[in-house]
């Protein structure tokens, strides 16, 4: 391959043959003048070539990577690609370090030069704008000669045995992280004030300990009282390894934008919230991802690796335009879940999807499991159903559209709690908030 500046070298040679021409008229033959043309074409390819000869071949290096392999989405990280010259001649060039456009890199452009046998590393930035798999796609590799006059290029995709292949994995966004010290400060109080309030529903034994004025005599442990000679009351704290079942719906209605990102990413951010509170309260969490098929399952994890292996799980989901088995997602449950559990429903209330899908198998679930319906709503609906005085036909049509679409959200909701469903429905920036407030007053009450 040639540069421009082969290109240039044979431009500035016939520019100058042609003034050379003009300024000496007749008195150069034409065949003297082709000649001359002739030789500036030989002497401008024979330099092609030489310098050709003369280029390291790219083929000949070794590559391999470093790095950042998990960012949580937002967050920048770095990989590192590692060039070692394997010929016995300097590689000056340039390497294009290529990825899927979502992986955000830059620089993919690098200039180097190498000496042979040595090795030099080139950085690329990554800053994700989806999560999921971001894989690098290719490595480009142009090798210049000693004059730039023309260049050697090889490009090997990342399924090549000489180019490692890399794979960030961009975990989803848990924008809701700031709200965890207030959640579990909550939770703290809610254990002090269960051991205060002494024994109830929602409550199980916790420990004996010393009587002092105040306490309620009906807490006396008297066979404790006899051997210890001393009196000893009883202290009661929420029961523990209670189940919680994350349920995220993968369907067609997790796919509509709510602001800046679909459904399903908003349902994950409170799920993790959820679950990260939930854990810190010794219960035991699982998760489910569904639509037409499970496309994951997170069960039996130990609270300590409980919310890496959620954010592994989750990260490459995709929103899928199907209708969701809701039947599936019952019977997903049922089997799985053999002792009563709460159980969250990250879904949508649209009346097609819920009305024909879930309703029918609600009672069979609810009659098990303590069923809890959580939907994100976008604030804009509620805006669009405002008229104002001086509104545009236009605009009173779209907002009867948005006053049906709430009422029928209503709607929706009130049939579910008719089946003895509990409805979460909050926009959101406020969706995880009060979905853990709400879990912690089931808890509270002794209601899971």
């Amino acid at each position: 391959m040639i540069t421009w500046r082969a290109a240039a070298l044979l431009g500035a040679g016939t520019v100058l043959l042609a003034l050379v021409g003009s300024i000496a008229g007749s008195a150069i033959p034409a065949a003297a003048l082709w000649i001359a043309a002739g030789a500036i074409v030989f002497v401008v390819a024979a330099a092609c070539v030489v310098d050709l000869l003369g280029a390291a071949s790219p083929k000949l290096l070794r590559m391999s990577r470093s790095g950042d392999q998990s960012l949580w989405l937002g967050e920048t990280g770095q990989v590192t690609l590692l060039l070692q010259n394997r010929s016995n001649r300097v590689l000056t060039g340039r390497v294009r370090d290529a990825w899927v456009p979502s992986a955000g890199a830059d620089p993919t452009m690098h200039d180097v030069r190498i000496e042979p046998g040595r090795a030099v590393a080139v950085t690329t930035t990554l800053t994700p704008t989806r999560r999921g798999d971001r894989p690098a796609v290719r490595v480009l590799v142009r090798s210049y000669g000693p004059f730039r006059l023309t260049y050697r290029q090889t490009s090997r995709v990342t399924a090549d045995r000489l180019t490692p292949a890399w794979r960030l994995r961009v975990y989803p966004r848990f924008n809701s992280r700031r709200l965890l010290p207030e959640k579990l400060s909550r939770l703290r109080v809610l254990d002090g004030s269960v051991v205060t309030r002494g024994r109830g529903q929602g409550t199980e034994f916790d420990t004996l300990r010393e009587y002092v004025l105040g306490d309620d005599v009906r807490s006396i442990d008297w066979r404790g009282s006899a051997r210890r000679s001393d009196v000893v009351v009883r202290t009661w704290r929420p029961e523990r390894d209670r189940r919680l079942v994350c349920v995220l719906d993968t369907g067609r209605t997790s796919a509509a934008r709510i602001g800046d990102e679909p459904r399903l990413d908003a349902a994950m951010d409170a799920a993790l919230l959820l679950a990260s509170v939930a854990a810190r309260a010794d219960d035991r969490v699982d998760l489910l991802a569904v639509d037409t098929a499970v496309r994951a399952s997170v069960t039996n994890v130990e609270k300590h690796t409980l919310l890496f292996r959620l954010v592994t799980a989750m990260a490459p989901l995709e929103p899928a335009l199907v209708e969701t088995d809701f039947g599936l997602v019952a019977g997903e449950v049922l089997r799985r879940e053999r002792k009563r559990a709460l159980v969250v429903l990250f879904t949508a209330l649209e009346p097609g999807a819920l009305g024909e899908g879930l309703l029918p198998v609600l009672p069979q679930l609810a009659a098990r499991h303590k069923v809890v319906v959580a939907a994100v709503h976008d604030p804009e609906l509620a805006r669009m159903a405002r008229v104002r005085p001086d509104a545009t036909p236009t605009e009173v049509y779209a907002a009867a559209a948005a006053q049906r679409a709430l009422t029928e959200r209503d709607r929706v909701a009130a049939a579910l709690r008719h089946h003895g469903v509990e409805v979460v429905d909050a926009p959101a920036d406020d969706f995880a908030s009060r979905l853990t407030d709400h879990y912690l007053a089931l808890k509270h009450a002794g209601r899971l």
